[in-house]
């Protein structure tokens, strides 16, 4: 008789503007996926903000970079190497060449808890992702939300009036500030079974290792 999965609950604290995130999404997908047979995984996202004083027409990444940390030019053309290539280790495409400028993303996570009610909200975060990170499109714009909402199965004309709404905006506003509360600062944070956690774009290895101990713990 084959055992029955341990159910796992994670939260996945992150932004559609972190390229880490979509690194430790994809990696902690496939290790979810290598245990399949052992781990039932519950996936929700929650939402941070790196940027949420933002302004509307966004910032040149560069020019973000360096008021931000500090990052010479050299520094970030590396950095952005590096990201790159852990992205195509996990079969997830960087389009640096058309990615210029950092965005608001408050609307973006408004979309999200809407998704979330229709059992899309993953599909719709794998978009957003996509749309920023491998074609460089802006996520504050709400044509291009929009436009993925509708690629995943939403309602375009529902998101398109939520957009126009402020609705949601209360909610995302409290989970973002209880992820804070909570000691929260970067991103992307993996909280497992509301004590665990796991910070960063970690390796696959390093999720099957974690995920698996807290499954034997029961």
């Amino acid at each position: 008789m084959t055992a029955t999965p341990t159910a796992i609950k994670i939260d996945f604290v992150s932004d559609v503007s972190c390229p880490w995130c979509i690194i430790g999404l994809k990696a902690l997908e496939q290790a979810a996926d290598r245990l399949k047979d052992e781990v039932a995984v519950d996936l929700h996202f929650q939402p941070f903000e790196l940027n949420p004083q933002m302004a509307p027409e966004g910032q040149d990444i560069g020019e973000h970079l360096h008021e931000k940390y500090g990052a010479s030019p050299e520094q970030s053309q590396k950095n952005r190497e590096s990201i790159a290539a852990r992205g195509a280790e996990l079969g997830f495409t960087f389009g640096m060449d058309k990615r210029s400028r950092i965005y608001n993303t408050f609307d973006a996570h408004r979309l999200l808890h809407w998704a979330q009610e229709h059992g899309l909200q993953r599909a719709l975060k794998h978009a957003l992702f996509t749309a920023y990170f491998t074609d460089g499109q802006d996520p504050s714009s709400h044509e291009v939300l929009v436009r993925v909402a509708g690629e995943v199965g939403l309602n375009p004309d529902a998101a398109r009036e939520l957009l126009a709404s402020d609705r949601y905006a209360t909610e995302v506003r409290e989970r973002e500030q209880f992820y804070q509360q909570q000691g929260i600062h970067s991103v992307p944070a993996i909280i497992i079974n509301d004590r665990h956690l796991i910070s960063g774009g970690q390796p696959v290895e390093v999720f099957v290792q974690a995920l698996r101990q807290i499954a034997a713990q029961g």
